[in-house]
């Protein structure tokens, strides 16, 4: 088998790559889209070739088009003996020059999985050998989070009577952030704060969530009957669908349910707008945020393992 660097003339069969059954497969549609608007490109793709026929592939993922930050897809055909080796062979060939591009950091790989994939040999197999995979190139840290969605068929929210929303500057949501960061049950958040700062980290939140595509206009500080702030929402969106991006209930408000309020407001903030699916994601250990969202209707469709190396 031969490892080599996508072409143009590859693409094609890059995105008609048939999915590994046991897991939650890339819409072939999505990656096309990918490809056709530079956020997935033949020269950042590798592929495994046997005599002329690809059997293997990888794919990086960038969010501007400019630097790859993501592996989207890692790919062995069934045929293939010992997928782990043919895997590890793709990555080392194109881990380096990414991790040159986009600093220290090597990209981190998503494994999208059916809720039930532990009782599923064929998802337990697949996730498996490209763990193993991964690990042979130092990506070793594992994350594992519920992927929601709404449709308009689960009814939008009613406007919430305990709360009213306000717009908010920069400095403002600085200081949210950096608050409800105080006992939160975001696994990425605690990381974080083990390598930096409250107020750091806030500032990097705000950073990140105003590099999305979603608009800074529906970001909304959560005020109480008092004019006080009990929370705030960050509604935001992905290249494909609406998402809640952020929401906090700061920590001298948590247990009174305001979860359901805010929710309920970024449903509807998107809701008005048109939209036809909304996306959310959430850690597994995270549980009150989990059944904040099927209680707003939020349906569970994949599980997510995120694979990254160490900090």
């Amino acid at each position: 088998m031969i490892c080599r660097r996508a072409t143009p003339a590859d693409v094609d069969a890059l995105v008609e790559f048939p999915d590994d059954p046991g897991l939650v497969g890339l819409p072939r549609d999505q990656v096309r889209d990918d490809f056709d608007a530079g956020r997935m490109r033949p020269e950042w793709s590798w592929v495994l070739e046997d005599e002329g026929r690809l059997v293997g592939r990888a794919l990086w993922w960038g969010r501007d088009g400019s630097t790859p930050s993501a592996l989207d897809a890692l790919d062995v055909l069934p045929e293939v003996d010992d997928p782990r080796t043919a895997a590890v062979d793709l990555l080392r060939a194109g881990l380096g020059e990414h991790a040159a591009a986009a600093g220290s950091q090597l990209p981190s790989f998503t494994v999208r999985v059916p809720g039930s994939w532990r009782d599923d040999e064929r998802s337990v197999r697949a996730v498996a050998w490209r763990c193993k995979a991964l690990a042979d190139v130092d990506i070793t840290e594992s994350l594992e989070r519920r992927q929601y969605a709404w449709t308009p068929e689960y009814g939008v929210p009613a406007a919430s009577t305990r709360v009213k929303f306000r717009p908010g500057s920069d400095a403002e949501f600085v200081e949210l952030f950096r608050q409800a960061a105080r006992g939160s049950l975001d696994v990425e958040t605690r990381r974080a704060l083990v390598s930096t700062d409250e107020l750091s980290q806030a500032r990097d939140d705000v950073e990140f969530y105003a590099g999305c595509p979603g608009e800074r206009a529906w970001w909304k500080i959560a005020t109480g009957r008092d004019g006080e702030a009990v929370g705030f929402i960050v509604p935001s969106a992905t290249p494909y669908h609406r998402n809640v991006g952020y929401l906090g209930v700061l920590p001298g408000h948590r247990g009174k349910g305001l979860v359901d309020d805010l929710l309920g407001e970024v449903t509807r903030v998107h809701a008005q707008a048109g939209a036809d699916r909304i996306t959310a994601t959430t850690d597994m250990t995270n549980l009150p945020m989990a059944t904040a969202f099927e209680r707003a209707g939020y349906q569970l469709t994949e599980v997510r393992l995120v694979l990254e190396a160490p900090r």
